[in-house]
């Protein structure tokens, strides 16, 4: 059962929900743009969620500074940025010691220049033709990408381009005849990611 819970970000309240499925495996989960209605509640972000709880993972999942009862505004990345880290330390305080970082467009773009904290990324629709990924730093910790064959703002050659700087070795899952919002393939989306997910992650230092 999900709870509503509250964490700081620097001086501001964040809204988040918090599912605890284990004392120790966890994954925060990003929202796609807040200026275009995006928030935790999103059919996919919920998505993600599930592909978690079917591992046995405790989830968070949170509004960004300025949306719903999240306090602030909203920064452009750099203060969502630290939203995120905020999440990240909420749940290392909860015990929580090996986290999965997860991400939905908007969401995954803000994750990308998240520095640390978390041992798995994942992004889906990493929104590549719409916000500006450059220069693409190297990610070790991504593991999956997720986009679909409709997808205009996250089209899959693109995200190959980038895939090869983030980390050729993360996989690479392209939904054939889904969009950017992944309408009537949601348990599709779920199911990929659930399939990806290691039941015993590796414990990394937060």
């Amino acid at each position: 059962m999900e709870e509503r819970v509250f964490f700081t970000s620097g001086n501001l309240r964040i809204e988040g929900m918090l599912e605890t499925a284990s004392p120790t495996r966890g994954a925060v989960i990003t929202h796609p743009h807040p200026l275009y209605g995006g928030d935790m509640d999103n059919p996919v972000v919920i998505a993600v969620r599930h592909a978690y709880l079917r591992q046995g993972f405790s989830t968070l999942r949170f509004n960004f500074r300025g949306v719903g009862e999240s306090e602030g505004r909203y920064e452009n990345g750099a203060g969502e940025r630290r939203d995120v880290g905020a999440a990240l330390a909420f749940l290392a305080g909860r015990g929580v010691t090996a986290v999965d970082l997860a991400g939905y467009s908007f969401g995954a773009w803000v994750n990308a220049g998240t520095g640390g904290g978390f041992q798995r990324m994942v992004m889906v629709s990493p929104p590549v033709a719409f916000i500006s990924f450059d220069p693409p730093a190297p990610i070790p910790a991504l593991q999956l990408i997720v986009t679909g064959g409709r997808d205009e703002i996250a089209p899959a050659r693109t995200i190959s381009t980038y895939r090869d700087h983030w980390n050729p070795a993360a996989a690479f899952e392209v939904l054939p005849d889904a969009d950017h919002f992944y309408t009537g393939h949601f348990r599709t989306l779920e199911d990929t990611i659930a399939g990806y997910v290691e039941t015993d992650p590796v414990r990394v230092s937060l």
